[in-house]
């Protein structure tokens, strides 16, 4: 599945990595290792102190504090104040910070071009999240007139960073050629990075290349494995494709119960399959008991794998061919109109 978020609010929330302090900031300053170690109001007041002695970072730290209301009540207009004197000192991450606050609009007027422009300068300095976000204005002429070349040249900045989020949509740049020539080798190249980094639709969709051969040499068990991976993350196509799967015995042994399970938990989710609700009606009493006792068993965190074909146990019970299905890939949206 390939997807962009062009609503700025919805993709600047979720999705890309922020600057939540981490270890290698806790070696560095007393603030960071109050922070590490969860005493936030000593780390607050160790910011301050290392602020007013003329630390960037300091002020970052300060504004991420205010920012989630960690130890003291949430406040957005004094996050935007700190973010904004390390932004100004020149901290990569007060400038990405600064940025998603002021195209959400908190504790800030809400402006898309000024928030492109922050997150501009600490793209440049090589900050991942701003890459991938910048990418993403070009991409839909929010704060910055739509270019797709340039929102590709971002994207693929922040992909060979180690983004995930940034690996996945780059693939489908190539696979539907938005901002560069369509290459399904490279789409399924950087599709397949995401994947491996663990992210539940980079999985689907690499997993839907491979079971068709689209950009990669075909490989169903291998396709197959990755649609388990993202199904059992709570994926709800993976968990419809698995449960094909099951019903047709490809990269499994046919299993109908199985295949119940993983139909009865992508159907709760909202993806109905008509052939599916078919093979569901056909079970006995037996089979669609134990189907509903493996999904009430997954939602409680009680069974989470099922074995491969190679793994599985001799006793099968008897699967119910379903007419065959291509697993496509969806199309990306067009990009929302400059404002």
């Amino acid at each position: 599945m390939k997807r962009f978020f062009v609503v700025l609010v919805c993709v600047l929330c979720a999705g890309v990595a922020g600057t939540r302090p981490d270890a290698a900031g806790a070696n560095e300053s007393g603030s960071y290792t109050a922070f590490a170690a969860g005493k936030y109001l000593t780390a607050l007041e160790l910011a301050q102190e290392e602020a007013e002695a003329g630390s960037k970072e300091a002020y970052t730290l300060m504004g991420e504090i205010y920012k989630d209301g960690l130890g003291v009540a949430q406040d957005y207009g004094k996050a935007a104040d700190a973010y904004a004197k390390g932004a100004d000192l020149g901290d990569p991450n007060a400038q990405f910070s600064l940025g998603l606050l002021v195209v959400q609009g908190r504790g800030v007027r809400k402006d898309p071009r000024i928030a492109g422009n922050l997150f501009e300068q600490a793209a440049k300095a090589g900050n991942p999240a701003a890459q991938y976000n910048l990418a993403l204005l070009y991409l839909s002429g929010q704060g910055r007139t739509a270019n797709e070349t340039k929102a590709a040249e971002w994207m693929e900045k922040s992909a060979n960073a180690g983004n995930p989020q940034a690996q996945y949509d780059l693939g489908a740049f190539y696979q539907f050629g938005r901002g560069v020539p369509i290459d399904q080798k490279k789409a399924a190249g950087w599709t397949g990075k995401a994947a491996e980094a663990g992210l539940p639709a980079a999985e689907v969709e690499y997993a839907t290349m491979l079971f068709k051969g689209q950009g990669i040499e075909k490989d169903e068990k291998r396709a197959a494995k990755l649609f388990m991976l993202a199904a059992e993350k709570g994926n709800p196509v993976a968990q419809n494709r698995l449960a094909r799967l099951y019903a047709n015995g490809v990269g499994f042994e046919p299993d109908s119960v199985k295949a119940a399970k993983w139909h009865l938990l992508a159907r709760t989710a909202g993806v109905s399959d008509f052939a599916l609700d078919v093979m569901l009606a056909k079970l006995s009493k037996e089979q669609r008991v134990e189907a509903e006792r493996l999904v009430d068993g997954w939602e409680t965190g009680r069974l989470t794998y099922d074995a491969p074909a190679e793994e599985a146990p001799a006793q099968k019970l008897p699967a119910q061919k379903l007419p065959a299905q291509e697993l496509p890939a969806q199309e990306l949206p067009a990009p929302a109109p400059n404002p």
